[in-house]
């Protein structure tokens, strides 16, 4: 016994066009072979489309009277078989027809993968600008670290020590100040920001208005040390003070003093 060809002509098949022998071959081959299996879930929808691709529309009775007297049945005559060699006429439209499912369930498939790239893509371009963030950060901390290692060791270092006023009477703070280095400025005991809102600090000197040295965001204790690069110009501080002014700072003082301190020799 000859054992049945299996054509995985899956398009055929979702069309009906295979012979009773090729479906039984193909439907014993679908469990077994995962390809043929999403081949055909991927071109159901194509498939299913295809019948509504034309308007559904009901013939008349004269249509319907014309097609009977012409068919083989209703005059008994017997019906005449296609002429050797010649193609069906049906079978280029099926063809079509099988072509285009193929085409559109490749092209699900292809979208799929399409996606799958594009996410994975986002992704690796997020871990990329998270790397690129945390080395700015790293170089970033130990820029300070020197700049503060260098205040300490400056032959001018000037100690200033500020103590808490009416809004935080328990905060406390130091800066180290260099004229040719800048200044490292250590706070504890800071009340907790509200939102919108950051503290600046603020070097009062004999002549002119204060100067902002920067701001200050202090972690959940209210602490924090930080490094403010100072112009080299600026006249000696004869104090520092801190208040609490809107995000992003202001050009001059404008909130509630929370830190006030003055010089002291080392």
């Amino acid at each position: 016994m000859i054992e049945p060809v299996v054509t995985h002509d899956v398009a055929g098949y979702l069309l009906g066009a295979l012979d009773p022998v090729e479906r039984e071959a193909f439907e014993a081959h679908l469990p077994g072979c995962a390809e043929c299996r999403a081949d055909l879930d991927s071109m159901h929808p194509v498939a299913d489309a295809l019948a509504q691709a034309v308007p559904q529309r009901s013939p008349s009775a004269d249509l319907r009277r014309r097609v009977l007297a012409a068919a083989p049945a209703a005059t008994g005559a017997p019906r005449s078989a296609e002429p050797a060699g010649r193609v069906p006429t049906w079978l280029p439209l099926a063809a079509s027809i099988a072509l285009t499912v193929a085409v559109g369930g490749y092209a699900v498939r292809l979208q799929s993968r399409v996606t799958d790239l594009e996410v994975r893509l986002a992704d690796a371009v997020q871990r990329a600008s998270a790397a690129d963030s945390l080395m700015a950060d790293a170089r970033r901390t130990a820029f300070e670290a020197q700049s503060a290692m260098a205040v300490l060791a400056a032959p001018d270092v000037a100690r200033i020590d500020l103590r808490g006023q009416v809004a935080a009477p328990n905060a406390r703070a130091r800066a180290l100040w260099s004229r040719d280095r800048g200044m490292v400025f250590t706070v504890s005991n800071l009340p907790a920001l509200p939102g919108g809102r950051v503290y600046q600090v603020w070097v009062v000197t004999a002549v002119g208005a204060p100067l902002s040295a920067g701001l200050l965001m202090p972690d959940a204790s209210g602490g924090g040390s930080v490094y403010f690069a100072t112009p080299a110009d600026i006249p000696p501080p004869v104090a520092l003070a801190v208040t609490i002014e809107p995000a992003g700072g202001v050009p001059a003082p404008t909130g509630a003093q929370y830190l006030v301190g003055t010089p002291t020799p080392l």
